[in-house]
């Protein structure tokens, strides 16, 4: 048997399960935050059940446990045993695997083996309270799906020819971290490259656009934005997202689809790229200049209430690029504001 908190699983805790696993032909690993926590138990469940998919017979289980934290009290430990013992059912427990002082008394209360790995935290030096305090100096701690989870979202936003995708590159340079392109733009070129394998003379202006096409693209965007959030850095800045695809919707077909609408989620932080002090740059794939004042507008309405951070970037690039940084710093400054647990009382 396993017990922790897992909040949130790291290294470590991977590491002592791996542990229990290539010992014992079964292991139950016991879950059990209390409700004040801040990560949900289930996704805790989710990601501990992801990173172990290699070893079957190891289970997680998940079970709350409020009751207060005193080791010198004999009925502390029995309410907490109880909790576990109705986890892990009729099983028998011949072995406690812990990192924990705790783990002796806990093997003790349920007649088993203690086994201890790295107590010292000397191979893996990590530990929940050290992640939850700076997720970003202990990131390489965390496996995939915990980055996902811990990740703050970037969207950079702006009509055409304003420098969204110069924006987020330079922010993905700056933090050496992953970014996520705009797949509408792909999609234009597939369809203006198909659409010339009929018409050699076709432009951009005669590529059409239906409704199912922005949910393609908002389909595909969050795919990728979901990807690249479990491998890159606790920022990701994404180019373009639900929100933006509906005002490029309402501007192509007069109004923004429930479906597209309903599919927005909720970033971090918003980046307005303005349209002045950006000349207009034709690539063959752009059909808006006269309508980049409008559909500025139009961004600043549609995020003014979405309840979402927006900072808007004027000015030359360098300039544009110091409040983004400058913004971003301060996303990652704020922290993650994850509850505390239960603590051992003194």
């Amino acid at each position: 048997m396993v017990v922790g908190k897992f909040y949130p699983p790291h290294a470590g805790h991977h590491a002592l399960i791996g542990a229990a696993a290539a010992r014992c032909a079964a292991v139950t690993v016991v879950v059990a935050p209390s409700r004040r926590e801040s990560i949900p138990l289930a996704d805790r469940l989710d990601w501990l059940r992801e990173v172990h998919a290699g070893t079957p017979w190891v289970r997680f289980v998940g079970r709350y446990d409020d009751h207060p934290v005193d080791y010198a009290d004999p009925a502390a430990w029995e309410a907490h045993c109880a909790v576990f013992r109705e986890a892990v059912g009729d099983r028998p427990v011949d072995a406690v695997f812990s990192s924990e002082a705790y783990g002796v008394e806990l093997a003790r209360r349920f007649d088993a083996v203690p086994v201890t790995v790295d107590p010292g935290r000397r191979d893996l030096p990590v530990s929940g309270t050290a992640v939850r305090a700076d997720p970003v100096a202990n990131w390489r701690w965390l496996a995939p799906p915990v980055r996902a989870w811990f990740v703050r979202r970037v969207v950079v936003v702006g009509a055409e020819s304003t420098g969204t995708t110069t924006m987020a590159a330079a922010l993905g340079a700056h933090y050496g971290t992953a970014w996520v392109p705009e797949y509408g733009r792909e999609l234009t070129a597939r369809k203006l490259a198909r659409l010339r394998e009929r018409r050699p003379e076709a432009t951009v202006f005669d590529v059409t656009w239906d409704r199912d096409d922005f949910l393609e693209v908002v389909r595909a965007q969050q795919a990728a934005e979901d990807a690249a959030a479990r491998s890159g850095g606790p920022l990701l800045i994404c180019d373009t997202d639900a929100r933006a695809t509906a005002v490029w919707e309402e501007r192509y077909l007069g109004s923004a689809s429930a479906a597209v609408r309903a599919a927005a989620r909720r970033p971090a932080l918003y980046l307005l790229t303005d349209h002045r002090d950006v000349p207009f740059t034709d690539d063959g794939l752009r059909d808006g200049e006269h309508l980049r004042a409008w559909m500025t507008d139009r961004f600043r309405a549609e995020l003014a209430g979405c309840g979402v951070p927006v900072v808007e970037l004027t000015g030359s690039h360098e300039e544009r690029l110091a409040r983004a940084v400058a913004a971003c710093d301060a996303l990652l400054s704020a922290g993650w504001g994850l509850a505390d647990p239960l603590v051992p009382q003194a």
